[in-house]
């Protein structure tokens, strides 16, 4: 079907939809107009403050009255909870006191469940604040009936929340025949107000009620609202407080001991490495909006580590950030400008795996970095009180070096240049804060050096958003618009052009080719979305582009180059209870995409749908027909492939996560025609939780993965390119471990383990001869016994039946295995400043692809001597 053929069906549905909901709207979909709540706090009298000590005993608290009336958020909106809830605050000149009283009419069900900080399980309250009133952003601060303490930061109206963000304060609970009670200490430091005589800052509390998955509010957010901050209510009665400037100071020291199996006559790996690391991360307030962060060789030796992941199709692997530094505020320099994971800003690329090659004398040895040093970094960020969101990162990388040894002399070789990385972003609030206009600004600078030729000496990306919304946040359009340019040597130039995300050396390509010449590349992208966020119904339609120059990878993220999507969603919320669920949810999507030659490149058509029965079990499925599917890179530089048409199923079963022993399940399944590929994956998880300080998880997955036509390489015959494939019988399997001892809330033990298995046996060799046709059968043709033999662990191409080798390739079968696992012990033995004690155990090995994956793992992690890192790191955080 034509494109313009698409959009004019879905303007009408679209508009059917919407004429439909005009004459529902006063009866069902959107709450009538109400006046949201205020509060007015009391100043408490010079020297006289609260213990906080949660029993909510000292008469100075009478000076405010409590106040209430929650409104049941969830499942069932808008009607009286099941149990009271009460609040009060006061405040001095530096902090701000709040006591709140959770009734509950069967004490003795109270989930008093243990954690580290942000757990959030059991019985909790939420202590919210948008100090800015911009009716965007917002300061949350959570305990549980355990006193277990949580906090985020909230942006994006509610749709985002940072658990990163650790302020100091102060929280105590306690238990009694009522039911519970919790008292907060909140430094003003640790939020950020302007000057005003009186302040009027946004406020919310919620409360959970865990046992019945019940959520009231003190004022109303309706269901189906387009945001949350934006349906707080008022604080009021702050009066000539003054805004506090942030200092903390956190210097820390790392000592660690790694031991592995030792190499004989390896003066790089002699069995054990003893280092000792001292630095400093430190907080200025330069106003009490924008804040100064700045680490100076920073250590993340605590960090997870990465769970592991192979990919056979080329392209790089995202992986989360997970450096305190980093995650903090990360909201504020976020740019995702298309869609997945594409981002103008990707921190992990700071401190990134060493990118230039390096190898070992003949009959010597190398040590190689893993990662490269962080020398510095600085960060200025905040937000100011007319609407401003900051945003600078500065990071310095040092020059990383391999160590080679051959008969005791030694050398360097370079494997990452010195690099600075500075980003930019602001963004400006308007329109009652219903709107905003951005720009993002990156920069990434290396030393220049011969042997980095291949890297690119400069790279710069800038972009510009911007979200409007209208009829009280229901509709909005939002977009942006990026340029990248980098510049480098032709060698570096011409390795961008040739790389996986680009492709300019593709075969069919009439638009694009490699010009060895070229010192600089420039590209464009952006997207352009409107949609409506509101209601039962809610939808969205737009396109995004990446054009064949754009280039991010230096400091951003980018998968593919060269790419125009169109896309349409529809989806329905039903989040009234019903007498069999307590929410729905179904979504209805369709995408197609095309190159900038105009070829059509994809056309998909999803279906998801996911209920949350009465008895809080919950169930996903999915259905995906993909009528089209070609992909320009899969044949490395040869002409764009087709796979056959392919149908996508997936669903998942959860019990409900209230009990002690919760059970999760899923089955995804997919399957091409001509039987080109298909995918089956079984999931299961287990969460136990025997003891309130005691949890367990157990999370297995097995894939498996087998296709007639994956890529294996290229060859010259007769002058002629050939692109060769093959069937692949891919299987994995991974296990995640988890085990969480809570001691207290400032005293907790936490394990971590994961073995991954993938394993791959190639057969059924074949070329490619049309890769455009639509049945396989005439996109590739089999080789024979006379054209393909196995000697020495070669496969041996004799393409023409000549009875001599055209081109040979080593055999492709793998059998991957890697194990990581964290043991941790977190003391925070006083309000910011904390004691870390760390074992981690590690292996990575290669077995024997015709093995099973069970034997796979004895030989390689039961069987052999792990690799250890033992580590200890305290800090101390000075704070005024």
């Amino acid at each position: 079907m034509p494109l313009k053929y698409l959009f004019a069906l879905f303007f009408l549905v679209n508009f059917s939809v919407f004429s439909q909901e005009g004459a529902l709207v006063s009866q069902v979909l959107l709450p009538s107009k109400y006046d949201q709540k205020t509060y007015v706090t009391q100043r408490l009298p010079l020297n006289e403050v609260p213990d906080i000590d949660g029993l909510i005993k000292e008469p100075i608290w009478d000076i405010v009255t409590w106040t209430g009336d929650f409104i049941e958020q969830m499942p069932d909106e808008n009607t009286s909870p099941a149990q009271e809830t009460q609040f009060k605050i006061a405040y001095d000149s530096k902090y701000l006191y709040v006591a709140v009283r959770c009734f509950d009419t069967e004490p003795d069900k109270i989930e008093k469940r243990l954690s580290r900080r942000d757990g959030f399980q059991g019985d909790r309250v939420a202590f919210i604040l948008d100090s800015y009133l911009d009716k965007r952003t917002a300061f949350a601060f959570s305990v549980t009936a355990a006193g277990v303490k949580g906090d985020e930061f909230v942006s994006e109206n509610g749709n985002n929340w940072d658990d990163s963000w650790n302020p100091i304060w102060y929280v105590a609970t306690n238990i009694d025949s009522l039911g519970w009670t919790a008292e907060m200490k909140i430094p003003f430091s640790q939020l950020k107000f302007g000057n005003a005589k009186e302040q009027f800052w946004g406020l919310q509390l919620s409360r959970m009620l865990f046992r019945a998955q019940e959520r009231s509010a003190w004022d109303r957010i309706p269901q189906n609202a387009a945001g949350m901050v934006s349906e707080f209510g008022t604080l009021r009665g702050l009066i000539d407080i003054e805004p506090q400037r942030q200092l903390e100071i956190q210097p820390f020291t790392v000592g660690q001991y790694d031991t592995y199996q030792a190499q004989k006559g390896n003066p790089y790996r002699d069995g054990k490495d003893p280092k000792l690391n001292l630095g400093l991360d430190a907080k200025i307030g330069i106003t009490n909006d924008l804040t100064l962060d700045l680490t100076v060789n920073p250590d993340f030796g605590q960090v997870e580590a990465d769970p592991g992941a192979i990919a056979l199709d080329g392209f790089q692997i995202f992986f989360r950030e997970q450096r305190p530094f980093f995650i903090e505020n990360k909201n504020i320099f976020d740019f995702r400008f298309a869609n997945g994971n594409d981002n103008l800003f990707y921190s992990r690329r700071i401190g990134r795996s060493p990118q230039l090659g390096a190898s070992a004398p003949e009959g010597g040895h190398i040590n190689r970095p893993n990662n490269t040093t962080i020398l510095g970094a600085a960060k200025f960020s905040g937000k100011t009180k007319n609407g401003w969101s900051l945003g600078i990162l500065e990071s310095v990388t040092n020059g990383m070096y391999a160590e080679s040894d051959f008969n005791g002399q030694r050398s360097e070789t370079l494997v990452e240049p010195m690099t600075n990385y500075l980003v930019g972003r602001a963004q400006k609030d308007f329109n009652n804060r219903m709107s905003f206009l951005g720009a993002i600004f990156t920069a990434t600078n290396r030393q220049s050096d011969p042997l980095a030729v291949s890297l690119h000496k400069a790279a710069y990306t800038g972009g510009i958003d911007f979200l409007h919304q209208w009829k009280d946040r229901t509709y909005y359009i939002e977009g942006n618009v990026i340029g990248s340019r980098v510049q480098g040597t032709p060698e570096a130039i011409r390795e961008t052009q040739e790389s996986i995300v680009h492709m300019f050396q593709r075969s069919d390509a009439t638009h694009l080719s490699v010009d060895p010449e070229k010192t600089s590349l420039s590209g464009t992208g952006g997207k352009l979305v409107f949609g409506k966020g509101a209601g039962v119904w809610q939808y969205s339609m737009g396109g995004n582009w990446r054009s064949p120059e754009l280039e991010l990878n230096d400091v951003g993220f980018l998968r593919e180059t060269d790419l125009i999507r169109q896309f349409a969603n529809l989806r329905a919320q039903f989040l009234d209870p019903s007498s069999w669920y307590r929410s729905a949810t179904l979504r209805f999507s369709q995408s197609s995409t095309y190159d900038f030659q105009g070829n059509n490149n994809r056309l998909q058509y999803d279906f998801r749908g996911e209920v949350n029965f009465i008895n809080n079990w919950n169930f996903e499925m999915g259905l995906t027909h993909k009528p089209l599917i070609n992909i320009n890179a899969f044949l490395r530089g040869g002409p764009r492939w087709r796979f056959s048409e392919e149908n996508f199923m997936f669903f998942s079963v959860g019990s409900d996560d209230r009990k002690k022993l919760a059970v999760g399940a899923g089955f995804v399944k997919s399957q091409a025609k001509d039987n080109n590929f298909s995918l089956d994956r079984y999931g299961l998880d287990l969460t136990y939780q025997p003891l309130d300080a005691l949890s367990m998880s157990l999370a297995l997955e097995y894939e498996v993965n087998p296709s007639r036509t994956q890529y294996v390489t290229q060859g010259l015959a007769n002058s002629l390119p050939y692109y060769i494939t093959a069937a692949i019988d891919q299987t994995s399997f991974v296990t995640s471990m988890r085990l969480n001892y809570t001691i207290n809330p400032n005293l907790t033990l936490q394990y971590y383990g994961q073995p991954f298995i993938a394993n791959g046996v190639y057969s059924d060799f074949n070329y490619v001869t049309n890769a455009a046709a639509k049945r396989l059968d005439y996109r590739v043709a089999w080789y024979d016994q006379q054209q393909i033999t196995k000697e020495n662990g070669q496969y041996l191409i004799d393409q023409d039946r000549n009875g001599t080798t055209d081109f040979s390739f080593s055999d492709p079968d793998f059998s991957f295995i890697q194990f990581r696992s964290n043991l941790v012990m977190r003391w925070e033995y006083i309000p910011g400043s904390e004691l870390f004690l760390v074992w981690s155990q590690g292996a990575t090995g290669f077995a024997n692809p015709m093995d099973r994956l069970g034997y796979s793992l004895r030989d390689q992690i039961l069987n052999q001597k792990l690799d250890n890192t033992f580590l200890i790191k305290a800090t101390y955080r000075f704070a005024r």
